[in-house]
């Protein structure tokens, strides 16, 4: 971020050059490719001379501003835009590891990104070793010479769960490793992790980023050397965010802060009721004094988030009971949505996975991921306490 603009300006006030039009909303570059002047202006344009577009996917004017506007929030060099957040996870990875290359991650991943480390990534000879959010001092000894990447989600999803930033950029310093971190809970407006030593910035921008509901896409920010080679890579394999897609995104940059200012300021109210209620067990939310990384939390982050998680008692019949009982709040399985969304992730997302596994990265069986939205938060705690009597 400049020092002249905060960031809400930044956020609004990032946009591409007028046209001839003047036109106040940036518009729609709908278009696949771009034209060239002459020869030369081709050949100089292919062998990267000059700075611009050619095909969109490559490069869009639209994708190009979303994608400033995330490195000027993160505190970024360069960029790339895709069409998902995990085509953003696959991307980055598959760009930077060569066979043999080893990860060390946290276990408490978004299912996907643990699919991705168990399932695909082995088949090029690239593995990964987990270790427990909780138990940050087991990291170190996991790290190999063949260690290149350090991972981590921070908050976790579904559990909430923090880890302190500042001590993974340590130890990645120390050991000569890229820090990558998956920022798509907290949003940069609440978190930057380059600030803590990251050298990438994952965010599935469907989430928080719209906060909608209408568009799917991601981001890599951070580090130029390193986005550059992620740039070579997903210019040749393809997964680029598309124009509209963009364009929906970046306008929604614009009321961020705002739409998470108030989501926070839900999910803390709801936070502070669940704890209070007979039928749950425990809450788990960043800025609840009760949480194991309360201090952490507060250090790194300047609000809590949107997410609560929660353990109702009675396990997996509680939870699906739960869910049946819902009347206002939508079943699904987004979450940064202006509507709020339950889910159980132990007879959902997570059922194919065996107990120990899931209880090893703190999915037990009552618990309940809550993304709290932007309808009026007496309603939301109304519809919530309704469900669990």
């Amino acid at each position: 971020m400049s020092e002249e603009n905060k960031f809400e300006t930044e956020a609004i006030r990032t946009q591409l050059n007028r046209t001839e039009n003047l036109e106040h909303s940036v518009p729609l570059y709908l278009t696949s490719s771009f034209v060239f002047e002459d020869a030369e202006d081709m050949r100089a344009s292919f062998s990267e001379e000059k700075e611009r577009n050619i095909y969109s996917r490559f490069t869009n004017p639209n994708t190009s501003e979303f994608v400033n506007k995330i490195c000027k929030m993160e505190g970024a060099e360069e960029g790339y835009a895709f069409a998902t957040g995990m085509a953003a996870v696959f991307s980055t990875f598959a760009a930077l590891l060569n066979s043999g290359d080893h990860i060390v991650s946290a276990s408490s991943v978004f299912g996907s990104t643990h699919s991705l480390f168990t399932k695909f990534l082995p088949k090029w000879n690239i593995t990964t070793s987990y270790f427990n959010i909780n138990e940050p001092e087991t990291i170190e000894s996991l790290i190999t010479p063949a260690t290149k990447i350090l991972f981590a989600e921070s908050p976790t999803n579904p559990a909430v769960d923090i880890i302190d930033l500042d001590l993974l950029g340590a130890l990645a310093k120390k050991h000569n490793l890229i820090l990558i971190v998956d920022n798509c809970f907290a949003t940069p407006y609440i978190q930057k992790p380059i600030k803590h030593g990251a050298h990438l910035v994952i965010h599935s921008a469907t989430k928080l980023m719209d906060g909608q509901g209408r568009v799917l896409g991601g981001v890599t920010v951070g580090q130029a050397d390193l986005i550059r080679e992620v740039y070579l890579f997903s210019r040749n394999t393809g997964p680029a965010l598309s124009p509209f897609n963009a364009w929906v995104l970046s306008k929604s940059l614009e009321t961020l802060a705002v739409r998470v200012e108030k989501h926070c300021e839900n999910a803390l109210k709801v936070a502070e009721f669940l704890e209070q209620h007979a039928t749950i067990n425990w809450v788990k939310y960043p800025f609840l004094k009760s949480h194991p990384q309360y201090e952490v939390a507060r250090k790194q982050m300047i609000l809590g988030g949107n997410i609560v998680a929660f353990e109702i008692k009675g396990g997996i019949d509680a939870g699906r009971q739960f869910l049946n009982k819902i009347k206002m709040c939508s079943l699904s399985a987004n979450l940064g949505d202006t509507r709020t969304i339950v889910t159980h992730p132990a007879s959902t997302t997570h059922s194919s996975l065996a107990e120990e596994d899931r209880l090893a990265v703190n999915i037990t069986d009552g618990l309940v991921r809550v993304s709290v939205g932007l309808e009026h938060v007496d309603d939301v705690i109304a519809d919530l306490n309704q469900a669990l009597e």
